[in-house]
């Protein structure tokens, strides 16, 4: 019972997304509980950002307000992420077949997508810094609210998106999600100090609450995944390359912030993409077909994060 136990502890999110996957398979392929299924999957979504906005609370019940600032490496980080997404606008513009096209777009949106709102939780984890990804957050989403509509009709002649609909919407998801709960946990340590000291102590409960999240995501992404009208190999390119695009992310966000002694936060900030946020944006404004790439960058930055958190346990810290 205690070495599953361990098992479960070290991999929680691998553990995660195959509960997700199990799950989803199981309420929609087996017909008597299909109805189970469509009735509870969109109640389920519908949960995501209150989930996320609990996590985000007890995180930011743990930030030191000093250390709100803005470092090199977050302007560094951005305007990789702008230059990545304007390599991939290119390669839209001269694919030479719909099929490539539809994987330029797929790696468009794995490198446009916003850092995620719960890569504190996963920070925090890993030992880095839970106040420089709050700001790195902010800094990111602001700068989405400009590009996205910049980059969007470029790749999609159809998209109709302008910059005041892009910036009220990212204002709108900022706001609710991480600008709301950094309020009220700054309020909790100010006149609740027991309360905020209680969630201090429960160390793992953000992390274990974004785990449930992740079960749902991954629910959504087979989904998306099973369900797309494309060819094998096009289908192929869709799934493997975010494995690429995600490793290479980490890793070059590691390669910056070691420069700044900030080696995890800046994997984090360039590598933990908001996934949902990028879904919805495919489905929306591009080839809804796209949308399979952030689906399975969900499963691989996870995967990554999954064995990042495992030698952290196993060696204290990390080593790359």
């Amino acid at each position: 019972m205690n070495k599953l136990l361990t098992f479960l502890k070290q991999w929680t999110l691998v553990v995660a997304l195959c509960v997700g996957s199990l799950v989803y398979l199981l309420f929609s392929e087996i017909p008597v509980l299909e109805p189970i299924g469509d009735f509870m999957g969109p109640k389920l979504v519908a949960l995501l950002p209150y989930v996320i906005f609990l996590i985000l609370y007890v995180t930011f019940c743990k930030i030191q307000v000093k250390e709100l600032r803005p470092r090199t490496w977050h302007f560094i980080l951005q305007g990789i992420r702008v230059a990545l997404s304007a390599i991939c606008v290119a390669l839209v513009a001269i694919a030479p077949s719909a099929g490539w096209k539809l994987i330029f777009e797929g790696m468009f949106i794995c490198f446009i997508c916003p850092t995620a709102a719960a890569a504190p939780v996963i920070t925090e984890k890993l030992g880095g810094s839970i106040e420089s990804m709050t700001v790195y957050i902010l800094i990111a989403n602001c700068v989405t609210s400009v590009i996205i509509p910049l980059f969007f009709p470029m790749v999609e002649k159809s998209a109709d998106i302008s910059f005041l609909f892009a910036f009220l919407m990212v204002l709108k998801r900022v706001f609710i999600v991480l600008i709301v709960p950094l309020c009220l946990a700054l309020l909790t340590r100010r006149y609740l100090p027991h309360v905020a000291q209680w969630i201090r102590d429960r160390r793992n409960l953000g992390f274990y609450l974004w785990s449930f999240n992740l079960s749902i995501i991954m629910g959504l992404a087979m989904q998306s995944i099973l369900h797309a009208p494309v060819s094998g190999i096009t289908l192929v390119a869709l799934c493997v390359i975010p494995l690429l695009i995600s490793v290479f992310q980490f890793g070059l966000g590691k390669l910056v912030g070691a420069h700044y002694g900030d080696s995890i936060s800046a994997g984090q900030a360039l590598g933990q993409k908001n996934t949902v946020v990028g879904i919805w944006l495919t489905l929306t404004f591009l080839n809804p077909y796209a949308a399979i790439a952030p689906c399975a960058y969900v499963v691989w930055q996870n995967l990554i994060n999954a064995v990042q958190l495992w030698a952290k346990e196993k060696y204290g810290a990390l080593k790359w």
